[in-house]
């Protein structure tokens, strides 16, 4: 399932090309919906569903990264690569950009300032591309 603008990406370095694993796909499916599950629990702190909601996202970003025979241990790559691997649009997959960055500041300089609508908007995105996912992948 090689797709020629992923593939630029692993010429570069920036994708690997390994073969699909419909196990593995399956796994990261079933953690990103229990993450997303997560950070519905209004028990949870509101960085903990922030947290659980982008989880959810990378995860199910991951798998279809992995659908498609490529792998990144690059979080940004990932989600930018929903263009390719599910055919979003820009503006879809930048709400998980916004997220990364957010994450990036809480993990590398302790600061997360969250609205309950970002993280609703969060989940609602985390929602669609796990339902994506599964008809790509006839899940």
């Amino acid at each position: 399932m090689s797709l020629p603008p992923l593939d630029n990406l692993v010429r570069i370095g920036q994708l690997k090309a390994e073969p699909a694993n419909a196990v593995e796909v399956k796994r990261m499916l079933t953690m990103a919906r229990i993450r997303l599950a997560d950070a519905q629990l209004v028990s949870l702190s509101a960085e903990g569903r922030f947290t659980s909601a982008y989880n959810a996202s990378h995860a199910a970003a991951l798998a279809a990264l992995r659908w498609h025979g490529y792998r990144s241990e690059n979080r940004y790559t990932v989600f930018q690569s929903l263009t390719h691997t599910l055919n979003w649009p820009a503006p879809r997959w930048r709400v998980l950009d916004a997220a990364h960055q957010k994450r990036n500041l809480a993990e590398y300089e302790g600061f997360l300032e969250l609205e309950e609508s970002a993280i609703a908007e969060l989940c609602a995105v985390a929602t669609d591309l796990i339902a994506d996912v599964e008809k790509l992948v006839g899940a």
